[in-house]
C-alpha cells in the first residue's frame, strides 16, 4: 500500500479490524519509511448502498466522506478526538449497510437520524448543532425546544416529529 505521506511502498499492519458484519476491514498501517501512520478499507466488491434523497427521485451513492463532513463542523472546537469520529463513521457505514441490505438503499431521513443517535451519545453540544441543520430549524424557539427537550430527556434523542426517543 502506497504511504499517503512519503509515496513509499514498504509499510506494516499494526492493527485490523472487522467491520460491517466482517464484510469490511479496516487496517492501521505504518510506513517503514517515514513512520506515518494510516488506516485503509479491505471490502468485499458488492452492489454500492445508495441513500434516497428527500425527494424521493434522487439516489446518490453512500459517501463516508460527506457524512464525516457533517460530522466534523458539528464537533468543530467540541471535545471530541479524531479517533472517536472515524469509528463513529465506522459504525454509521456498518448500521447503514445492515439496514439496507435487502434493497441496498437507505433514506437520508433515516442516516440522519443515526447521525443524530451517534452525536448524543458522544457530545450534545454537537448532537444540537446537527440537530439544527438537519432538521432545518426556522426560529429561535424551534431550537431552545429542541435544548428543552435534551434537558428534561435521559432517555436518548428525540425525533422532531413525535417528541419520543428514536
Amino acid at each position: 500500500m502506497r504511504c499517503p505521506k512519503c509515496g513509499g511502498l514498504d509499510d506494516k499492519v499494526i492493527e485490523s479490524r472487522a467491520l460491517a458484519d466482517g464484510r469490511t476491514i479496516r487496517r492501521r498501517r505504518q510506513c517503514n519509511t517515514c513512520e506515518y501512520r494510516f488506516t485503509s478499507y479491505e471490502r468485499i466488491e458488492e452492489k454500492q448502498i445508495m441513500v434516497v434523497k428527500k425527494t424521493r427521485s434522487r439516489r446518490e451513492p453512500f459517501d463516508r466522506a460527506k457524512i464525516e463532513k457533517g460530522i466534523q463542523q458539528a464537533v468543530r472546537k467540541r471535545p471530541v478526538s479524531q479517533n472517536e469520529i472515524l469509528t463513529m463513521i465506522d459504525e454509521l457505514e456498518e448500521q447503514a449497510v445492515h439496514e439496507g441490505m435487502d434493497s441496498h438503499e437507505i433514506t437520508s431521513a433515516r442516516l440522519g437520524e443515526l447521525v443524530l443517535d451517534r452525536l448524543y451519545a458522544v457530545d450534545r453540544v454537537a448532537y444540537i448543532r446537527f440537530a439544527s441543520v438537519y432538521r432545518n430549524y426556522e426560529s429561535v424557539n424551534e431550537f431552545i425546544h429542541e435544548i428543552e427537550r435534551l434537558d428534561g430527556s435521559a432517555a436518548g434523542p428525540l425525533s422532531k416529529d413525535s417528541g419520543e426517543g428514536t
